[in-house]
């Protein structure tokens, strides 16, 4: 009896054993995933959290071939409830971790920025990213419909907001729409695009498999502490997030 009660205790003393996860995240948050990953790992200093960024339209694509991710964190509702439909994420797990806000930038102070310097076709060439791949794209393209942007105004499309921030931060682009997250902490000349002036942009994730790793750093990413980090980094959280 003294051997089984000393095997039990062992058992649920044991630490929790360390391992690998790997997060696909949309080009919007990456940035702010680097920021929480090392806050994870003060609590879990053995787990290694690798990351893969690209747009969420791309990443999905990536998992119906097979990629091994463990953590899809998506920028829209759309691809992950596809992805659930599919049976390539798991439904149970799906949630809201963060809100984006989509915002016109410059890297270059001064500049105005809004719906007439859009109109007259005052910003050019404009940034964007592709809005078949990356729900910013989308939401830009529903601003450049509203404000009536004259056709002869140049557009380059990116890839995702990342390469859209990329553009304007090396001259290739006049300004871009990217995610305010990106842009809060670099100066510049901004416009925060009214939030009716496009569908909300609801980022939700999951997990795709059964990875004790995957599932306590997906956890994390909505405990108090995290979802601070996101509010603070330039994102609306749920409600109940506090």
């Amino acid at each position: 009896m003294r051997i089984l009660v000393f095997l039990l205790m062992s058992v649920l003393s044991a630490p929790v054993l360390a391992g690998n996860a790997q997060v696909a995240v949309a080009a919007n948050f990456a940035q702010t995933l680097k920021q929480l990953i090392p806050l994870y790992t003060k609590g879990h200093p053995d787990d290694r959290i690798g990351v893969t960024v690209a747009s969420t339209g791309k990443l999905a694509a990536q998992i119906r071939q097979g990629a091994p991710y463990d953590i899809f964190l998506a920028a829209d509702q759309r691809r992950p409830a596809e992805l659930a439909q599919e049976g390539l994420l798991l439904p149970a797990s799906i949630r809201t971790y963060a809100q984006g806000i989509l915002v016109l930038w410059t890297p270059t102070r001064g500049v105005p920025l809004g719906p007439e310097s859009l109109r007259q076709g005052n910003v050019q060439p404009l940034a964007l990213a592709n809005a078949r791949t990356a729900p910013y794209g989308v939401a830009a393209e529903a601003v450049l419909a509203r404000v009536n942007l004259p056709v002869a105004v140049k557009q380059v499309t990116a890839e995702n907001v990342g390469q859209s921030y990329h553009f304007a931060h090396s001259g290739a682009a006049a300004a871009a729409f990217v995610a305010l997250s990106q842009v809060q902490q670099q100066g510049g000349s901004q416009w925060r695009v009214p939030a009716d002036w496009y569908a909300p942009i609801v980022q939700q994730g999951g997990l795709l498999g059964a990875n004790a790793t995957a599932q306590r750093f997906y956890d994390f990413l909505f405990s108090p502490q995290a979802q601070t980090l996101i509010d603070q980094a330039g994102y609306r959280v749920p409600d109940d997030a506090f």
